[in-house]
């Protein structure tokens, strides 16, 4: 009779598990590969014209391209610590090589749906700004201020 086998847990089922109900926010996000995710997070945002210019869908798109981009980061760091991706006795490739290349293709069609060109940020004109800043003041200088400004003459200084 053979001894039954020792299973083990490879620890990582509660955490799937909390990332399936809550998302990306259940990640601890002081790890190096949250804080990378997130930074690819933020650039996507910022090509596409800010938080404010993004639509529910293009920020849903956002997210799983963020996630697919985390797991394909996590497989090819698996891959790079592999002695050999060739099963030797089969001598056929590995067929996490395949499910890699679907989460490529996977992110690669959302950076396409998203758009591959940068589109820029709308940045309000001084006047709107300083309307926004300081509703009760007047965008146009007084005449007083234009006919100070006009009189006032500089004199260099001179260096001794």
């Amino acid at each position: 009779m053979t001894t039954p086998r020792s299973y083990s847990r490879h620890g990582l089922n509660a955490p799937m598990a909390r990332i399936k109900l809550r998302g990306f926010n259940a990640i601890d996000r002081r790890t190096a590969a949250a804080r990378e995710t997130l930074a690819f997070r933020g650039e996507l945002i910022a090509a596409l014209g800010g938080e404010a210019e993004l639509s529910p869908q293009r920020r849903k798109l956002v997210d799983m391209a963020m996630r697919a981009a985390l797991l394909l980061d996590h497989v090819d760091a698996w891959l790079f610590e592999q002695r050999s991706l060739v099963n030797a006795r089969a001598r056929t490739l590995l067929p996490v090589l395949v499910q890699r290349q679907a989460l490529a293709d996977h992110l690669a069609r959302l950076l396409d749906k998203l758009g591959l060109d940068r589109v820029p940020q709308k940045v309000p004109d001084l006047t709107a700004y300083l309307a926004a800043k300081y509703p009760g003041a007047s965008p146009e200088p007084t005449d007083d201020t234009a006919a100070r400004s006009a009189h006032t003459v500089r004199t260099p200084v001179k260096e001794a």
